[in-house]
């Protein structure tokens, strides 16, 4: 027999033919459906090629052990040609101390981490591991992705941006999905496996499923007891760090690893979904991550939704848990969906914050987005709940003294909007709405719902678990009196609010009418935080005449209640005093800018230390108590770093030199975040390019 001596991966070459050198350079990491090559030196000299190649195999295999499979094992022997299209290798070269193989793994080949055996006559010899991954570049495979600026966005880019704040006014927060650093790949793999064991999966071969995949992940998110973070309620974060402090998906994955499987605390909707597309990217399935303003969640499917105010226009919690929230962050992947029609391919919606579904809590998804804009709510999986969160109608009550609830008249409050996410190449916002639901009042939509109406309505006679409750018709509404509220949708910091509001009377008699006008401030979920400011006026309207009211809060009566996404509700609530009618509109604005900037030198060189600076404009009359900013940058700074600044006076500005040494070329990135006892994590970032050296 033949005595290996040793074995060379050829690293540098197959990982950047494979598009995972930032990964690494030190471990073999491929893609699936594509051949990488090793050299095997012998140390004795081999003269009877053919016969010894004949005699000679590999075996890949994965699990814990060396030496034997306790997962997947294949053995493929050593040939002159070589198949692509299942595990096979091919001798490319020879002489008689050393062969080079070429090794080709199948489009469908499970991912995971395998080790390389060569057996030849009875024993086999270790040559070394590897990590195999999807490949959006192979045609075969079931993630593949055609367009190659969409691969670099989807699979590549490291830095990622995701929306909050309101759909008149979308706030871009800064995210570092960091997939590629040195532990990553070994993390999510581990993800992968905790995932698989609570989802009682017990056959690694179906890690070759990207839908297998997604759902063993996103289960991991935070809807059970292993899960790798917990979900808070808004403002509720003491022992733990704010949702809104992250900046990035490796610290908390290096936390939940560190602490041997403990939840992180905390996370929210777009944390989940930051930490879900790093992982999956890591993997190598096309991901992104999307926001939609108006969401309705936990309506378990029911195309309605309700919103409860009081008199003074105060929105009120209710216990249940189905409300609107101002936005919601979810996650799509790109795949083939093999196991439904073909026009369910292309972008899947996976949504890993916890929704309470007929069978408990749990992630949704992955739903065909096809399948969603057409009301194929039949679809797997849980097509039935992204529909209703987008398309539920919100029916508004007024919860009066008297116990007594009384519909309120307005503008309808439609769900689903603006849907968006970050462009190919770019920092700018691509809207998706399109790609969820036809246009609002179009034909093509009440096709679409009226399909869905019916298909909720089988539903619900051939399952009595969930709950498909249809719209309740509408309340006939008397088109006497109109209110509408305007305001700026979007605030500069210690700006003041001015507002707006008109009311119509479109009567023929004169009206005494009763309006209240409010401010509130919110969590993104739509549960209220505090009434910050209310006034009331009473007035007779003429008949066919219009009303205009122009008013003005200033900053220092909303400014100290503001929750950690910034958002106010702007509530006006109109009683006609004849027919006791309700009216109300209604208007949410965020404190959309950050007070620091970021400054660059204007040439900066690999491995040359260089500074930044930060500025901090304190635009209030007052000082910022305890300023503390923390600055991360992934190729320009180790980790993240802390600097305190104590106090910043009153309209002035602090400067803050940041020290670094770029260590990578290319575009980087700079996250600034300021956190201060009057305002919670407000961000800023800026991308410089860094000359290689």
């Amino acid at each position: 027999g033949q005595s290996k001596k040793k074995c060379d991966f050829m690293i540098p070459e197959n990982n950047k033919k494979h598009h995972t050198e930032e990964i690494s350079t030190e471990r073999l990491i491929v893609r699936r459906g594509q051949p990488f090559t090793i050299t095997v030196s012998f140390s004795a000299p081999i003269h009877n090629y053919l016969k010894q190649m004949k005699r000679t195999s590999l075996i890949a295999q994965t699990g814990s052990h060396r030496y034997q499979a306790d997962e997947i094992q294949t053995e493929f022997p050593i040939s002159s040609l070589g198949d692509q299209n299942q595990w096979s290798a091919a001798v490319e070269e020879q002489d008689p101390n050393f062969w080079t193989l070429r090794v080709n793994t199948p489009a469908n080949a499970p991912i995971g981490q395998y080790t390389l055996l060569l057996r030849a006559s009875k024993s086999s010899h270790f040559l070394g591991d590897f990590t195999l991954l999807f490949n959006p570049w192979c045609r075969d495979d079931e993630v593949f992705l055609a367009n190659e600026a969409q691969r670099q966005e989807y699979i590549l880019n490291q830095d990622g941006i995701i929306y909050q704040g309101t759909e008149n006014a979308v706030l871009a927060q800064p995210w570092d999905f960091s997939q590629f650093e040195e532990d990553m790949v070994d993390i999510c793999f581990t993800l992968l496996v905790v995932g698989e064991h609570f989802q009682k999966e017990k056959d690694p071969a179906q890690r070759k499923d990207p839908v297998h995949v997604c759902r063993a992940v996103a289960a991991m998110l935070n809807c059970n007891e292993f899960r790798t973070l917990t979900e808070c309620e808004p403002g509720q974060h003491s022992n733990g760090i704010p949702p809104s402090k992250w900046l990035g998906s490796s610290p908390i994955l290096r936390q939940w690893i560190a602490s041997k499987f403990q939840p992180v605390r905390y996370g929210q909707c777009w944390v989940f979904a930051a930490v879900l597309c790093s992982v999956l990217r890591c993997l190598g399935i096309p991901t992104r991550v999307v926001t939609g303003f108006t969401w309705a969640h936990n309506t378990k499917s029911s195309l309605s939704v309700d919103e409860y105010y009081d008199e003074d226009g105060t929105l009120l919690t209710q216990d249940n848990t189905a409300r609107v929230w101002t936005f919601h962050v979810w996650n799509e992947c790109w795949m083939a969906r093999t196991d439904l029609l073909p026009e369910y391919s292309g972008w899947q919606a996976l949504d890993a914050t916890c929704q309470e579904k007929s069978k408990g809590p749990s992630f949704c998804g992955p739903a065909p987005v096809h399948a969603i804009k057409e009301g194929d709510t039949q679809v797997d999986y849980d097509v039935c709940y992204f529909f209703a969160a987008i398309n539920a109608k919100c029916h508004v009550w007024i919860h009066k003294a008297d116990d007594t609830l009384k519909p309120a008249f307005g503008d309808t409050k439609y769900t689903g909007n603006n849907i968006s996410t970050k462009g190919v190449g770019s920092e700018r916002c691509e809207d998706i709405t399109h790609n969820y639901k036809y246009p609002e009042g179009s034909l093509q939509e009440k096709r679409v719902l009226d399909k869905a109406y019916r298909n909720m309505k089988e539903l619900e006679t051939t399952s009595s678990s969930t709950q498909f409750i249809s719209i309740p018709t509408a309340l006939e509404e008397p088109v006497n009196l109109y209110t509408h509220l305007q305001s700026n949708s979007s605030l500069q910091l210690g700006q003041d609010i001015t507002l707006s509001i008109e009311v119509f009377n479109h009567s023929g008699g004169e009206k005494a009418t009763h309006l209240v006008v409010g401010i509130q401030a919110l969590h993104y979920n739509g549960v209220p935080i505090a009434q910050l400011w209310k006034e009331e006026f009473n007035f007779n309207l003429q008949s066919n005449s219009v009303n205009n009211l122009q008013v003005s809060v200033p900053h220092m009566w909303f400014g100290k209640e503001l929750g950690e996404n910034h958002l106010l509700r702007l509530t006006a609530v109109l009683r006609d005093e004849d027919s006791s009618y309700m009216y109300l509109a209604q208007e949410e604005i965020s404190i959309c800018d950050s007070p620091l900037t970021i400054e660059f030198p204007e040439n900066m060189v690999q491995y040359e230390p260089s500074t930044a600076k930060i500025s901090l404009q304190n635009p209030l009359t007052e000082p910022l108590e305890q300023c503390v900013i923390a600055v991360t940058g992934r190729g320009l700074i180790y980790r993240q770093r802390s600097y305190r600044l104590g106090s910043v006076q009153a309209k002035s500005t602090q400067e803050l030199q940041i020290p670094f040494t770029p260590t990578q070329a290319g575009p980087k990135r700079l996250t600034a975040r300021l956190t201060c006892l009057q305002l919670q994590s407000l961000k800023s970032y800026r991308t410089t390019n860094i000359a290689a050296a």
